[in-house]
Protein backbone atom coordinates (compact mmCIF):
# COMPACT_ATOMS: atom_id res chain seq x y z
CA UNK A 1 0.00 0.00 0.00
CA UNK A 2 1.31 3.73 -0.99
CA UNK A 3 0.02 6.61 0.27
CA UNK A 4 -0.20 9.03 -2.46
CA UNK A 5 -2.08 11.80 -1.13
CA UNK A 6 -3.09 13.64 2.32
CA UNK A 7 -6.33 15.46 2.12
CA UNK A 8 -4.69 18.89 3.14
CA UNK A 9 -7.66 20.16 5.25
CA UNK A 10 -8.51 17.29 7.03
CA UNK A 11 -5.19 16.61 8.31
CA UNK A 12 -4.91 20.45 9.16
CA UNK A 13 -8.15 20.32 11.55
CA UNK A 14 -6.96 17.10 13.05
CA UNK A 15 -3.32 19.03 13.45
CA UNK A 16 -5.00 21.69 15.15
CA UNK A 17 -7.45 20.26 17.42
CA UNK A 18 -4.09 18.39 18.36
CA UNK A 19 -2.32 21.79 18.77
CA UNK A 20 -5.43 23.48 20.61
CA UNK A 21 -5.45 20.65 23.32
CA UNK A 22 -1.68 21.23 23.46
CA UNK A 23 -2.44 24.92 23.98
CA UNK A 24 -4.43 24.37 26.63
CA UNK A 25 -2.13 22.55 28.55
CA UNK A 26 -0.16 25.13 27.90
CA UNK A 27 -2.37 28.12 29.01
CA UNK A 28 -3.11 26.04 32.27
CA UNK A 29 0.86 25.82 33.39
CA UNK A 30 0.87 29.63 32.31
CA UNK A 31 -1.95 30.64 34.17
CA UNK A 32 -1.06 28.53 37.34
CA UNK A 33 2.31 30.38 37.61
CA UNK A 34 1.44 34.08 36.85
CA UNK A 35 -1.15 33.94 39.85
CA UNK A 36 1.15 32.05 42.04
CA UNK A 37 3.39 35.25 41.16
CA UNK A 38 0.56 37.18 41.52
CA UNK A 39 -0.10 35.97 44.97
CA UNK A 40 3.50 36.11 46.11
CA UNK A 41 3.85 39.41 45.39
CA UNK A 42 3.74 42.16 48.13
CA UNK A 43 1.75 44.82 45.79
CA UNK A 44 -1.77 44.31 46.24
CA UNK A 45 -2.88 44.61 42.60
CA UNK A 46 -0.20 42.46 40.90
CA UNK A 47 -2.62 39.46 42.27
CA UNK A 48 -5.47 40.59 39.98
CA UNK A 49 -2.82 40.94 37.58
CA UNK A 50 -1.91 37.16 37.57
CA UNK A 51 -5.32 36.15 37.55
CA UNK A 52 -6.19 38.36 34.51
CA UNK A 53 -2.90 37.12 32.51
CA UNK A 54 -3.80 33.70 33.89
CA UNK A 55 -7.38 33.53 32.01
CA UNK A 56 -5.95 35.42 28.94
CA UNK A 57 -3.32 32.61 28.71
CA UNK A 58 -6.49 30.08 28.86
CA UNK A 59 -8.32 31.52 26.56
CA UNK A 60 -5.46 32.72 23.85
CA UNK A 61 -2.91 29.78 23.76
CA UNK A 62 -5.53 27.67 22.47
CA UNK A 63 -6.23 29.69 20.09
CA UNK A 64 -3.02 30.39 18.34
CA UNK A 65 -1.87 27.55 18.57
CA UNK A 66 -4.52 25.81 17.42
CA UNK A 67 -4.20 28.66 14.11
CA UNK A 68 -0.60 27.88 13.82
CA UNK A 69 -1.58 24.11 13.85
CA UNK A 70 -3.98 24.57 10.95
CA UNK A 71 -1.77 27.10 8.83
CA UNK A 72 1.57 24.73 9.49
CA UNK A 73 -0.03 21.58 8.72
CA UNK A 74 -2.13 22.48 5.60
CA UNK A 75 1.27 23.49 3.93
CA UNK A 76 2.93 20.37 5.17
CA UNK A 77 -0.05 18.19 3.28
CA UNK A 78 0.51 20.43 0.34
CA UNK A 79 3.96 19.86 0.04
CA UNK A 80 4.03 16.10 0.98
CA UNK A 81 1.27 15.77 -2.07
CA UNK A 82 3.73 18.07 -4.71
CA UNK A 83 6.73 16.01 -3.02
CA UNK A 84 4.52 12.46 -3.26
CA UNK A 85 3.38 13.02 -7.06
CA UNK A 86 6.97 13.42 -7.86
CA UNK A 87 8.67 10.28 -5.98
CA UNK A 88 5.63 8.02 -6.08
CA UNK A 89 4.57 8.90 -1.92
CA UNK A 90 5.49 6.60 0.94
CA UNK A 91 5.31 3.08 1.15
CA UNK A 92 3.21 1.11 4.13
CA UNK A 93 3.39 -2.49 4.84
CA UNK A 94 -0.42 -3.33 6.89
CA UNK A 95 -1.93 -6.33 8.41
Amino acid sequence: MVIRRVGPLSCAKVVAALYMIVGLVAGALISLGSMAGGLASDVPWMAGLGAAIGIAAIIALPLVYGCIGFVAALIGAWLYNAAAGIMGGIEVDLQ
